[in-house]
């Protein structure tokens, strides 16, 4: 039979059945496939998160130095354990009330229970109801009794609250009176001082020839005016503290013959402190000794400081401290403020005339490197050279100034940098330049009645100078000696260390592991320290 050509061909009919299961059947596959992926990828994330619980929970109780037994809520580890918090507090309260039969049967119980946690603690296995059972009967009931006895928490809470007051006003107590003792003992002169005062005022006045050794030197001693030399100023009456300073400044000197010590001292100590620095050589440094009572221009009509010194009131206020309820604190009352030897530093270009550079030093400062380099240094125009102390908030203008009076608010910046005396290098020309000591008039008097600060040298200090200070390295000047710890580094480094605070060396209550820094420029050997029973 012929076949008919393609175009007339009846056109086959297609199964589209087969291809929509097999559709259907990859589509499923896929579905399944997908689900198995997910699931097999959350499945480790779920461990990861419960296992970093677990290994935190772990690392929780480790730092609490508890165990799983200790945080059970059904433990009966844990329900001896509270009893025995609560019984203690019952114990304290039972004693206020004088309660102490019930006290001592409450004490007897927590020891048993706590004999019993020790043992099970060294078995390292859970605490039993049945070995515990009559320990926790006996706790329960004793604490139900001291419910009874109204040991409830209101009361215990009322009670403990009364007893945390009393400690804290035992408290500040102790600590007024630790502050006053111990103000008055760095007050105080010690015997071997007032000794050796004594033994050399009495050989001033037998050898003749100190005297006239003295008369001499002053006579042909021409290093008093030159200015080409290291001129250092001390205002002391402590003649075994001043030693000191020329002592451990001239032995760390490069030149100490280029070295001349100024030292002002008060008519008493006058004679000893002469007799001093002449009988004992200092590695060839030039010491000359005034007493200010030689100063004809410091008199109360020049000095404000004088002329209030002389007021009744300051000396009742600084001697009997009676005149404000005791609401200044005793450091502010020290009488030591009243005495010009800590005011003179205000006056240094009227004691030094001729010289045109300086460098103060406090008598409570050893020196440990050469001091040379201070009279090389910069001011930049300034008028005094110091290290500033403002690493920290508290040793800003705001913690020595009155900063609610308007005087004071006016004129100074809160956040301003404190300086310390003690180490200070002072350009006398521009002092003079500036009238610095007309400024320092000014606002002692304008503090007449104490009103911007308390008596001291460091706050008007901080006003006088205030823009005229240049900051210099710290290393140069390191303090806090005499009352706090202080870096070792620090120290290393330092070339003036200060023993500013009430622990001085030369005292009883000398911070000891300082002591040895200042005692190693104290020849203990010497015949009139020996006298003196100094050591």
């Amino acid at each position: 039979m012929r076949r008919s050509r393609q175009e007339f061909r009846r056109s086959v009919k297609r199964r589209w059945f087969p291809n929509f299961f097999w559709l259907t059947l990859c589509g499923f596959m896929a579905l399944l496939f997908i689900l198995f992926i997910s699931r097999h990828r959350v499945r480790p994330t779920s461990r990861s998160l419960l296992s970093k619980r677990s290994y935190m929970q772990d690392k929780t109780l480790e730092s609490l130095n508890a165990t799983d037994e200790m945080v059970n809520p059904n433990s009966i580890t844990r329900k001896l354990n509270d009893q025995i918090q609560l019984a203690k507090a019952f114990v304290v309260i039972a004693k206020e009330n004088n309660n102490l039969q019930f006290a001592w049967e409450l004490s007897a119980q927590i020891r048993n229970s706590q004999i019993l946690l020790s043992n099970n603690a060294l078995t390292r296995s859970p605490l039993k109801l049945r070995e515990s059972n009559t320990a926790i009967k006996d706790m329960a009931l004793l604490l139900f009794q001291a419910q009874q006895y109204h040991y409830d928490s209101a009361t215990m809470i009322m009670r403990l609250k009364a007893r945390i007051q009393d400690l804290e006003e035992q408290t500040s107590l102790v600590t007024e009176r630790s502050s006053k003792y111990g103000q008055i003992a760095a007050e105080e002169v010690p015997k071997s001082l007032f000794c050796l005062g004594v033994g050399l005022t009495t050989e001033w006045f037998k050898q003749s020839k100190l005297q006239q050794k003295v008369t001499e030197n002053m006579q042909k001693d021409a290093k008093l005016k030159d200015n080409n030399l290291y001129h250092f100023c001390v205002f002391s009456d402590n003649i075994l503290a001043t030693s000191v300073v020329v002592n451990s400044t001239s032995f760390n000197s490069k030149n100490p013959d280029r070295i001349v010590f100024h030292l002002v001292t008060d008519e008493v100590n006058y004679a000893a402190m002469n007799a001093w620095f002449t009988m004992n050589d200092f590695h060839g440094v030039t010491v000359n000794v005034q007493k200010f009572e030689d100063f004809t221009w410091l008199n109360a009509s020049y000095v404000p400081v004088l002329k209030q010194l002389q007021d009744s009131d300051t000396k009742s206020y600084y001697f009997s401290g009676s005149n404000d309820g005791g609401k200044t604190p005793i450091k502010f009352r020290n009488p030591k403020y009243l005495s010009m030897l800590n005011h003179i530093r205000f006056y240094i270009p009227e004691v030094f005339p001729d010289l045109k550079k300086v460098v103060f030093l406090d008598d409570d400062v050893v020196v440990q490197k050469d001091l040379s380099g201070l009279f090389t240094v910069d001011l930049n125009g300034n008028v005094n050279g110091a290290v500033e102390t403002c690493m920290e908030t508290f040793h800003r203008y705001h913690k020595y100034l009155n900063y609610s009076h308007p005087l004071i608010r006016s004129h100074f910046d809160p956040d301003a940098c404190g300086w310390a005396f003690g180490m200070n290098v002072f350009d006398l020309v521009e002092w003079r330049k500036r009238n610095v000591t007309g400024i320092y008039h000014y606002w002692q008097e304008k503090n007449i009645d104490r009103t911007l600060w308390k008596l001291g040298t460091l706050p008007p200090g901080l006003l006088t100078f205030y823009g005229l200070t240049e900051p210099l390295d710290p290393t140069w000047h390191v303090l806090g000696l005499g009352y706090t710890n202080v870096d070792s580094q620090l120290i290393k480094n330092g070339a003036v260390l200060h023993f500013n605070g009430n622990s001085k060396p030369w005292l009883k209550i000398g911070m000891e592991k300082y002591k040895p820094l200042w005692e190693k420029f104290v020849d203990y050997t010497h015949p009139m320290l020996e006298q003196c029973n100094f050591r």
